[in-house]
């Protein structure tokens, strides 16, 4: 290995210890935890209200289709971020390419109110 691929070996050790230990930890609790079952503790259980109807219904594509778009708009933070904390040397072509970047962003906010994609009924 050259001393490039060295410099990986803390963090490939790193890596180890700790899925060996989340593996570990799960392995010994299922051993030496207790294991009472009983028609109580079996019962399904949401914030203190007894379960009613199958849970198994179908959702609305309308929820999908919320968070889908709050994932894309929540992305465009990721791309803002670099871009803010390099503005003053990515100097005019930044801003440039940063203004077509955040149109095409209002482009498809305009396009998805326009089709009330957020309206929730």
């Amino acid at each position: 290995m050259q001393s490039d691929q060295y410099d990986y070996l803390p963090i490939l050790m790193q890596a180890l210890l700790a899925i060996g230990f989340v593996v570990a930890t799960i392995i010994i609790s299922g051993k030496l935890g207790p294991k009472r079952n009983s028609a109580i503790k079996d019962k399904n259980f949401e914030c203190g209200i007894e379960s009613v109807g199958n849970a198994r219904i179908p959702f609305s594509v309308k929820y999908f289709l919320v968070a889908i778009l709050f994932v894309l708009f929540d992305i465009e933070v990721i791309f803002l971020y670099p871009w803010a904390i390099n503005f003053k040397e990515l100097g005019m072509e930044g801003m440039i390419k940063m203004v077509v970047f955040m149109s095409l962003l209002l482009v498809g906010f305009f396009y998805i109110i326009k089709k009330k994609a957020l309206k929730w009924e």
